[in-house]
């Protein structure tokens, strides 16, 4: 049978991390990377029977291959502190252990809980990402944000969500967003890709117009809403932070 590392990076992630480590019966071992948390992160996560590896911050990316080089089998299931495998997708991995791999990664489409409500429009599904896969053939790419998995290889597809529990309050996306429109502000910053005034002004109406009525998130409700207007206003802080960074 096949045999399976979970992957996780933490920072102060108590909150989450029972849940997804919970899911996670169908993976052979679970490794956790953890970088200086004081909130008990290193204490759930042994006694939820994790290996866990301090270790200084990298990066997104370089953190994750980091701690894909850690596992004891090849094939890894790279999860974030706030994401849980459904149940329907537990089964689907269990099928692989047992039939094999038919590719060296496959896609999971994510299904994303926002302020208490699954998103099923807006951009943000199914939002396919490549999180299981085989570390002799795929690697994370990304030096500030957005990082993903660069696979040298066949590519599948899995059907059933990966859960992402997202921001449960306006407060909480405000505090989430300061943070990666810093990074993302300082990857363009890093390239020298300069933001003229007319893309600070027209991206952010259009960042809104196409999570609303393009991508339908008026289907999503007054949540669906939120999520258009914090699209926007993310567009706006990034190009603001790197114009001041230029």
């Amino acid at each position: 049978m096949l045999k399976i590392s979970a992957a996780l990076v933490t920072l102060n992630e108590a909150a989450n991390l029972p849940r997804a480590l919970e899911s996670l019966r169908c993976c052979d071992e679970v490794v956790v990377v953890d970088s200086g948390s004081h909130d008990g992160t290193v204490e759930i996560a042994r006694r939820l029977g994790a290996r866990v590896i301090d270790s200084e911050w990298r990066g997104y990316a370089a953190q994750k291959n980091f701690a894909a080089q850690q596992a004891g089998h090849d094939w890894i299931l790279a999860l974030d502190a706030d994401e849980a495998l459904s149940e329907a997708l537990e089964g689907e991995i269990w099928e692989i252990k047992r039939s094999g791999p038919q590719a060296d990664a496959y896609t999971i489409p994510r299904l994303a809980q926002y302020m208490g409500r699954w998103i099923l429009h807006s951009g943000w599904y199914p939002d396919r990402k490549v999180r299981l896969y085989d570390r002799r053939k795929a690697e994370w790419f990304g030096a500030y944000v957005h990082e993903s998995v660069k696979v040298e290889g066949r590519v599948a597809h899995l059907k059933s969500n990966l859960l992402h529990y997202t921001c449960d309050s306006l407060s909480q996306h405000l505090k989430t967003m300061d943070r990666y429109t810093t990074l993302a502000a300082q990857e363009l910053a890093a390239r020298r890709d300069r933001v003229p005034l007319w893309r600070l002004w027209l991206s952010p109406p259009w960042a809104f117009f196409k999570s609303y009525f393009l991508d339908r998130g008026f289907l999503d409700g007054f949540e669906g809403l939120v999520i258009a207007y914090m699209a926007g206003f993310y567009v706006f802080v990034k190009y603001t932070k790197a114009r001041n960074m230029s």
